[in-house]
C-alpha cells in the first residue's frame, strides 16, 4: 500500500527495530521484517487490518488528533506487550503517517535475531571479561564509552548472561525522558490522571520487575527528576500519576553514558547520591580505535548482517580492509557500520573495493567523545562544523522538523541528531 510512498517503504527496511507504519484511517499500511521475525507474525495478515482491533483504546488516534510523539507500554498483538514509541511521518505528499517502532519487546524474542559481542583483540576480550563478571552480581553496573561503542548491546549482553535471563529487559532512553514525561513513562499512569490518560498504563520500572532496568544516557536525565529516580532504586517502591497506593518492583539495574559524570557532579549538573548508586560496577567501553585487530571479524559480521537485510551476498577486498584498517574511527562501530552501508550501495556486484571505501578523514583527529562533549561548537569556527550544520538546517527545512526523518536521512540515531541540534544550538 506504500508503492508511491518511496520514502516511507525505504524507511521500514532500514529500520533496525520492528517498525510497522499506520495511517490517518489507523489502518496498518507496512511493516518490516524487524516485526516480523520478532513477533513470528507474517505481513499479509496485518497489511490492510485495523491497528488496535483488540484494543478498545487506540493509542494511535490520539497520535493523529495532536500529532505528538509518544513512548508507552502497549498491547502489539491480542496477546503480547511491548515498550513502544511512536511519532508523526510525513511522506514526499506531504501525506501524514504514524510510525511506531518497539523499544523493548516484552514477549519472548528469538535471540538468534539479536546481534552479538565481535571481537577476538585483546582489548575486547578484557572487556568482555568484564562484562560477565558484571552479570554474575546484582550490582548495579555503569557502562561508559564514546557514542557508538555499543553501550545498549553492552546491556543485552549482561542482562543475557545473567540470573535474569528469563525476565524482561526495559530499556530506558533518557533524552527523551523530558520532565513533562518522566514519572508517567518511568512509574505510569492511572486511568484520567491527566488529559488524554485514557487508561491506566504501567511504567517500564514496573515492567522491569525482577528483570533488568537499562538507563541509557543517564547523563541527559533531568536534574530535577534525579531524586525521584534515586528514591524508587533505594526503596523499590514508587506510585503511578494520578495512584495511591505504593507499587514495588525489584530491579537490576545498568546505566550508560558518554558523558562525564565526575566532572557533571562537580559543575552541579549531577547528584552525587545518585551517582554513587548507579556507578557500583563501572566498565570502561573501548572505542574502536584502540582495538583495530577487530575490524576485520567486525566487517565480516556487518556485513552479513546488511547482506540478510537487503538479501544479497556481500564481500570485500583485502586492499578495502587494509583502508579501513588506517582510519581511526572517531565515530566507532556505528561509523564503521555506516561506511559499509555505504560501501555496499557504491559497489558493483556486491564485491567492496577500496574505492567503495569512503569516510571524513579529517574527523578521525578527534575523538567522538569529545566532540559530543563540547557544550556548543560555533559551526563557524570550523568548516567541517559549518558543513555539517548547514546540512543539519536544509534538512530541517525539508522534514518539517521531523527529527525521525531527518535521522533517517543522515543514517544517525535520534539521540546523535539530538546531541548535534543541540551542539550547533539548532534546537
Amino acid at each position: 500500500m506504500l508503492e508511491n510512498s518511496i520514502s516511507l517503504e525505504s524507511l521500514l527496511e532500514t529500520h533496525e527495530l520492528p517498525f510497522v507504519i499506520i495511517d490517518a484511517s489507523l489502518t496498518i499500511v507496512g511493516l518490516n521484517k524487524a516485526w516480523e521475525q520478532q513477533l513470528a507474525v507474517n505481513k499479509k495478515d496485518y497489511i490492510g487490518q485495523p491497528c488496535c482491533k483488540a484494543s478498545p483504546n487506540c493509542r494511535h488516534k490520539e497520535l493523529f488528533q495532536k500529532l505528538e510523539p509518544y513512548v508507552s507500554s502497549a498491547l502489539i498483538t491480542e496477546d503480547k506487550q511491548a515498550v513502544v514509541r511512536g511519532y508523526p511521518l510525513l511522506d514526499k505528499d506531504g501525506t501524514v503517517y504514524l510510525g511506531e517502532s518497539i523499544i523493548q519487546n516484552n514477549s519472548p524474542v528469538n535471540r538468534t535475531n539479536t546481534p552479538r559481542m565481535v571481537g577476538s583483540s585483546t582489548a575486547f576480550n578484557s572487556y568482555k571479561d568484564k562484562l560477565l563478571k558484571a552479570a554474575k552480581t546484582q550490582a548495579p553496573a555503569f557502562l561508559m564509552g564514546e557514542t557508538g561503542t555499543g553501550k545498549e548491546l553492552a546491556a543485552e549482553f549482561i542482562h543475557s548472561n545473567s540470573s535474569l535471563a528469563n525476565h524482561e529487559l526495559v530499556v530506558v532512553d533518557c533524552t527523551v525522558l523530558t520532565e513533562a514525561l518522566f514519572e508517567s513513562e518511568l512509574f505510569g499512569h492511572e486511568k484520567g490522571a491527566f488529559t488524554g490518560a485514557t487508561g491506566a498504563k504501567k511504567g517500564l520500572f514496573e515492567l522491569a520487575d525482577k528483570g533488568t532496568l537499562f538507563l541509557d544516557e543517564i547523563g541527559e536525565l533531568p536534574l530535577s527528576q534525579q531524586p525521584k529516580l534515586l528514591r524508587a532504586l533505594e526503596t523499590g517502591q514508587f506510585r503511578r500519576v494520578g495512584g495511591t497506593s505504593a507499587k514495588k518492583s525489584t530491579v537490576r539495574l545498568v546505566c550508560a553514558t558518554h558523558r562525564n559524570l565526575t566532572e557533571m557532579v562537580k559543575a552541579g549538573e549531577f547528584r552525587e547520591d545518585l551517582f554513587y548508586r548507579l556507578s557500583v560496577f563501572p566498565i570502561q567501553i573501548p572505542p574502536l580505535r584502540e582495538r583495530m585487530r577487530d575490524i576485520p571479524e567486525l566487517s565480516s559480521y556487518l556485513l552479513t548482517q546488511l547482506g540478510q537485510r537487503d538479501g544479497q551476498d556481500y564481500s570485500i577486498s583485502k586492499e578495502a580492509l587494509i583502508k579501513l584498517l588506517q582510519h581511526q574511527w572517531p565515530g566507532n562501530i556505528r561509523e564503521l557500520k555506516n561506511c559499509l552501508q555505504l560501501a555496499c550501495s557504491l559497489s558493483d556486484k556486491q564485491h567492496i573495493t577500496e574505492d567503495d571505501i569512503s569516510y571524513m578523514q579529517q574527523a578521525a583527529t578527534k575523538p567522538q567523545e569529545y566532540i559530543d562533549q563540547s557544550p556548543v561548537v560555533a559551526a563557524s569556527s570550523n568548516p567541517l562544523h559549518q558543513m555539517e550544520s548547514d546540512i543539519i538546517k536544509a534538512l530541517l527545512q525539508k522534514h518539517q522538523g521531523n527529527r525521525k526523518l531527518i535521522a533517517a536521512e543522515m543514517d544517525i540515531s535520534e539521540r546523535t541528531l539530538y546531541r548535534k541540534l543541540k551542539r550547533f544550538e539548532l534546537n
